[in-house]
């Protein structure tokens, strides 16, 4: 109940709305943003049997909160620049222009930035034109909290959502406080910012850097764990997150990776895989999944896996039959794709967070898999496990 009292201080529930479920239920995210949230409003609720298929039935409901996790996002992404892509010459150059420059004026609203006249202008223009359109038919045109959140969202995929005019912004939630900790506000958007703490909740950070969280909303402890409880929330009542976090002057709270995942390589310097990671999934939609690793090794390296929807509309922009990722990693024509996908990547990295070498998989990284959660995020130790002879050989290929 005070999760749902704190979410109706900062986004006041409609009286008309409607609520998706998707997620698994075991899930604190879908219980909380789709099942409690339509028994405390009386919302009708759609529920998604396939999560493949969430957006028809968002585009059928038009719900007025919608939760995603970045996967869902990056996804949705790749499939509309490939549509925008396959557009005839006299259509495709507008839209991809207007993306342009919308994309432009997102960032420069997030660099505080005066945006230029003729800017704003084009870009009203192309709300009025295309993206108002494509919001209707996507369902999210009176979407009223757009969430992201259970991973880091990359900043260009972030930004591509802003621009075409939907509200999405990050949060931070855990199942131990009732998957609710921060949120950004519907007036004030800051990409690569979790938000500030909701009302009742107080943070800080540990000497080390780790996100403590305290509030009525926190759990009271691991059934029948006591250890593991103790190990969790102090004496004080913080909860120690696991996260490594960032507060800022006005308490807006950034998050850095894991705690147990950090790289720390040979030389004895820290790097947010994760960071690197969503570097390399914004350089190409084609990517779909990378895992970095370094640590304790002299440079990075990283699995990348190909996005299955990308693979298919690059297969078939080709003229290749086969669109499967055994096929298409022996692709000359796509290796080049990649490759410079890294590069660019790369280019936005220091030195040692670079990606000095890769291995492109044959294989797909699927929910609920060796190598994903439910919510699609990065089981990495599992990953380094399952890959551990072929992590091997890419270091043995590669004297950076």
């Amino acid at each position: 109940m005070f999760v749902m009292f704190t979410c109706n201080l900062r986004f006041p529930f409609a009286s008309d709305g409607a609520a998706i479920s998707y997620l698994p239920t075991a899930h604190a995210a879908d219980r909380v943003f789709s099942h409690y949230l339509a028994t405390v409003t009386g919302w009708p609720i759609t529920t998604v049997r396939d999560a493949t298929a969430v957006f028809a039935a968002v585009a059928e409901a038009r719900p007025t909160w919608f939760l995603g996790v970045p996967r869902i996002w990056e996804k949705l992404r790749a499939a509309l620049l490939a549509r925008f892509a396959a557009l005839p010459d006299d259509q495709r150059e507008p839209t991809l222009a207007a993306i342009e420059a919308a994309t432009r004026r997102v960032q420069m609203e997030q660099r505080h930035e005066p945006v230029p006249a003729e800017v704003e202008a084009s870009v009203a223009a192309a709300d009025g034109q295309i993206f108002a359109g494509l919001r209707a038919q996507l369902g999210l045109d009176r979407v009223a909290l757009l969430m992201t959140g259970a991973a880091p969202i990359a900043p260009a995929v972030h930004e591509f959502f802003l621009a075409i005019g939907t509200p999405l912004q990050e949060g931070f939630g855990m199942s131990e406080t009732g998957a609710l900790g921060f949120t950004n506000l519907p007036t004030d958007i800051r990409v690569g910012k979790v938000g500030l703490a909701q009302p009742g909740t107080e943070a800080k950070l540990a000497p080390d850097g780790e996100l403590l969280l305290r509030g009525p909303h926190v759990m009271r402890g691991y059934r029948k764990d006591p250890e593991r409880t103790a190990e969790a929330i102090d004496e004080s009542g913080w909860l120690h997150t696991g996260d490594i976090a960032r507060i800022d002057e006005d308490g807006w709270v950034t998050i850095v990776d894991r705690k147990k995942e950090l790289i720390i390589n040979a030389a004895g310097k820290n790097m947010s895989p994760v960071y690197i990671e969503g570097k390399l999934k914004s350089a190409s939609p084609l990517i779909g999944q990378a895992c970095v690793l370094g640590d304790r090794r002299p440079y990075n390296v990283a699995l990348i896996v190909l996005d299955p929807d990308a693979a298919d509309t690059y297969a078939a922009a080709h003229g290749l039959a086969d669109g499967s990722p055994a096929t298409l990693v022996a692709d000359p024509a796509l290796q080049a794709v990649i490759a410079e996908a890294v590069e660019r990547a790369n280019g936005q990295l220091s030195r040692v967070e670079q990606v000095k070498h890769y291995r492109l998989l044959a294989d797909e990284w699927l929910p609920d898999s060796d190598e994903l959660t439910p919510t699609m995020k990065l089981k990495r130790r599992a990953v380094a496990e399952k890959y551990a002879s072929v992590i091997d050989e890419v270091y043995s290929e590669c004297s950076p």
